[in-house]
């Protein structure tokens, strides 16, 4: 009995290692500072992803690295699975992404869109986020920007590949 039971004990936690090492590692480029940069990864990393900060006085030349379109870019850029991802991504964007694999450069949220990941009401001073509040209601509610994310195909050009 004890064989049996240190021989399962034994398979869980090689499962468990296993599904640990294929957690998505999600490097962020950031300027420095770049709190809603800070606030977007821990969005992700609450959703399962590994997180790593990278900051750069020169995110120019990592959105160039990456081929980041101009058009699209935003103010952080990470990297996951080969992939680019810019801006404010969604989490099931970046899971859909990893998960079908398409043919491209990575997915693109650009600017800056109220509502998105990492840019969600936080904080009314501004102290450490700023969020524009909805006062025709004669209640303060966080004013929330409809957006897509964008898939960037190898040539550069873009289609939706979620709206949110």
């Amino acid at each position: 009995m004890m064989r049996v039971l240190g021989a399962l004990l034994m398979s869980l936690s090689t499962v468990l290692v296993q599904a640990a090492d294929k957690t998505p590692v999600v490097e962020i480029y950031m300027p420095t500072p770049c709190l809603a940069c800070i606030d977007w990864g821990a969005y992700l990393a609450e959703r399962g992803f590994k997180v790593v900060y990278q900051e750069s006085a020169d995110m120019a030349a990592v959105k160039k690295r990456l081929k980041v379109p101009k058009a699209l870019e935003s103010v952080h850029t990470a990297v996951v699975g080969g992939y680019f991802v810019e801006g404010h991504a969604y989490a099931e964007d970046i899971q859909e992404l990893l998960r079908d694999r398409p043919k491209a450069r990575g997915i693109a949220v650009p600017g800056l869109p109220i509502g998105a990941p990492g840019r969600e009401y936080s904080n009314p001073t501004c102290e450490t986020a700023c969020t524009t509040l909805d006062n025709t209601s004669g209640e303060r509610a966080p004013k929330r920007e409809l957006f897509d994310t964008l898939l960037v195909l190898p040539d550069g050009t873009s289609k939706i590949w979620a709206r949110h």
